[in-house]
């Protein structure tokens, strides 16, 4: 971007929180915690939103937006990072409010007649509160945009075993498709013989997990021409999988560097 002074570039933090570990979750334990058990409580932690504000000069982003939908931890966020102010031109924009509403304004501020700006979107919620129709609205944008999706922790639980789907709803504005697609994603009609007939039993696909990143990944493409075919997947104690970050990119050389990021 230092090749093209006339572009500026925005930094996006979706669920920005307050920049403090065990301040977001009612177990008081952050996923960093999680990643990290053994870490010191002495350690100077820095969220991503700080990380960001303490690059290079010459690499610094234009504008920076963070947003949450807890006002206390924005209010925490803003005590934290008033320190860094002074450094950037621009005046750093803390919104409260919902992050899909916040991402249909940053599409239109993109999609507008001066349009020479170009994002980083960074999304990292811990439930299914992202709708596909706010993801979507950043096509044709000049956006690079990191997602954390949770495959395992949350999106495999509402896809019940029996097929029954209580949580439709939310899948269907999940993913941004229709409840016959979901079934046929997701579930198998098996045929049994009966002494009174044929019996048809709704069974879950193998690999759920995994066949769920796999669609939120074909769903990115339909937005961005290139999307990590391998994210980055973070593991419980058990081993299983609970969230896929997955990176998506209307720029080539940007998915080679996001795969770099990942291994």
């Amino acid at each position: 971007m230092n090749k093209r002074p006339y572009w500026k570039t925005i930094y996006f933090d979706g669920f920005v929180g307050s920049g403090l570990r065990g301040e977001n979750n009612k177990d008081n334990t952050t996923l960093y915690n999680k990643l990290f058990p053994n870490a010191s409580d002495n350690i100077d932690y820095k969220g991503a939103a700080e990380r960001v504000l303490t690059l290079n000069e010459k690499l610094a982003f234009d504008y920076h937006y963070f947003i949450d939908s807890n006002e206390a931890s924005l209010t925490k966020l803003k005590s934290k990072l008033d320190k860094y102010q002074p450094k950037h031109k621009y005046d750093f924009q803390y919104r409260f409010g919902d992050c899909n509403t916040e991402l249909l304004k940053l599409a239109n501020a993109m999609k507008s007649k001066s349009n020479n700006y170009a994002a980083l979107v960074f999304i990292d919620p811990f439930g299914m509160q992202l709708n596909w129709g706010s993801i979507a609205s950043l096509q044709n944008t000049r956006t690079d945009i990191w997602i954390l999706v949770p495959t395992g922790v949350i999106v495999n639980r509402l896809l019940d075993k029996k097929g029954e789907l209580p949580h439709l709803k939310k899948l269907e504005s999940f993913f941004g498709i229709s409840e016959e697609e979901i079934r046929k994603q997701f579930y198998e009609t098996e045929t049994h013989k009966t002494l009174f007939g044929d019996d048809e039993i709704i069974k879950k696909v193998n690999e759920p997990i995994t066949k769920i990143a796999n669609l939120y990944i074909q769903r990115l493409k339909t937005i961005w021409s290139y999307v990590t075919e391998k994210p980055l997947v973070l593991y419980n104690s058990r081993k299983v999988p609970i969230f896929h970050f997955v990176f998506a990119s209307n720029n080539m050389n940007a998915l080679k560097i996001a795969k770099e990021i990942i291994k």
